[in-house]
């Protein structure tokens, strides 16, 4: 169990003492110290007792919190560190802590565009090649999912201080369906990651519709500070994206349930990780499942579906059963088409 609070300005006020070889400590003098320490930080007027300050002696010398100190005691009177060097606060790293040091990194470096991240890894970094300079590295036990060809992650930075410092950008960007870039004001509230790619959203000046402007096609972002920031008054986005798979939510589109069969092949996965989290399963059958969920009718829901081939069928509602049916007869077509140029 980690130590708490008063327990740590306990042993930092009795490392310091014994650090200091200048003169001798007896427990009475480590009591004294500690019960000043323990009123100067919390207000505690009344004392330490001897039984605490002699308990964590012991903790300190165990392996409990990973100290091992080395504390004697000189003339059966005065304690003190054998090893003159020693302090609780120059503990090396075991191999247990570079190993979660490490998974910690990696989970950062997922966000490498954010430069507060990257100093974080550089400090690990300088950790692990001081205390374990002479261990060869292990190999990777957590890979993640990512793209280092992605575009636009160099502005993760700009659009994140704009949301902080509340800054509106001056901003060039040009969609897929745009012929030309397009330069205008653009407000940013917050910023979401889906499927690997990321997405500043807000409102461009003077507009009201939300946007999801993808960070692949910003062509430049600047911060400008004479332009006033529109700030967001209304929008938590747990709830913007309650009803919606993915990023594309339409402030007019009702929410629908939607009946899906799944083959047992895939209904394994697809309950251990569901599409959305309104999903249930209504029933059980020899071939698979049925489930339903209650969401907008949006291009990341006919994707999701459409990704699991012949393993999903929909049941209802009827217009986006057609539609997953269209998608998949104009695919297969795609493929009769392949042959007959065979």
């Amino acid at each position: 169990m980690p130590a708490n609070r008063n327990a740590l300005i306990r042993f930092k006020t009795i490392d310091a003492c014994l650090r200091n070889r200048y003169r001798k400590w007896t427990l009475e003098d480590l009591i004294e110290k500690v019960s000043d320490a323990m009123y100067e930080y919390e207000g505690m007027d009344k004392g330490i007792s001897r039984r605490t300050v002699q308990a964590d002696i012991q903790m300190m010398r165990s392996d409990k919190l990973g100290y091992f100190a080395p504390i004697i005691v000189v003339d059966k009177k005065y304690y003190t560190y054998e090893d003159p060097n020693y302090s609780i606060t120059q503990i090396p790293l075991t191999d247990q802590d570079l190993t979660r040091m490490n998974e910690a990194v990696e989970v950062l470096r997922q966000f490498k565009g954010f430069s507060h991240f990257q100093q974080l890894t550089s400090v690990i970094q300088k950790l692990e090649d001081h205390v374990y300079a002479a261990k060869h590295h292990q190999r990777a036990v957590i890979d993640f999912e990512k793209n280092e060809n992605l575009r636009g992650l160099s502005f993760l930075e700009v659009l994140y201080q704009a949301v902080v410092q509340q800054k509106t950008l001056d901003m060039t960007y040009q969609s897929f369906r745009a012929r030309e870039a397009s330069q205008f004001f653009f407000h940013v509230w917050w910023l979401k990651e889906f499927k690997n790619r990321w997405f500043a959203v807000g409102v461009k000046n003077g507009q009201n519709d939300i946007l999801h402007l993808a960070l692949d096609r910003m062509i430049e972002v600047m911060l400008n500070d004479e332009e006033q920031y529109r700030t967001n008054e209304k929008y938590a986005p747990e709830e913007f994206y309650k009803n919606v798979i993915g990023v594309t939510v339409s402030p007019t589109l009702r929410v629908k349930k939607v009946k899906i069969w799944v083959s047992a092949e895939h209904a394994p996965y697809v309950e251990t990780k569901p599409l959305h989290h309104s999903q249930k399963v209504l029933e059980h059958l020899r071939d698979g499942i049925i489930i339903e969920i209650c969401v907008q009718h949006n291009y990341e829901l006919e994707k999701e579906i459409l990704g699991f081939g012949d393993g999903m069928k929909v049941l209802m509602p009827e217009h986006l059963r057609k539609r997953i049916q269209q998608r998949l007869s104009a695919g297969a077509k795609q493929y009769e088409e392949v042959e007959e140029i065979k």
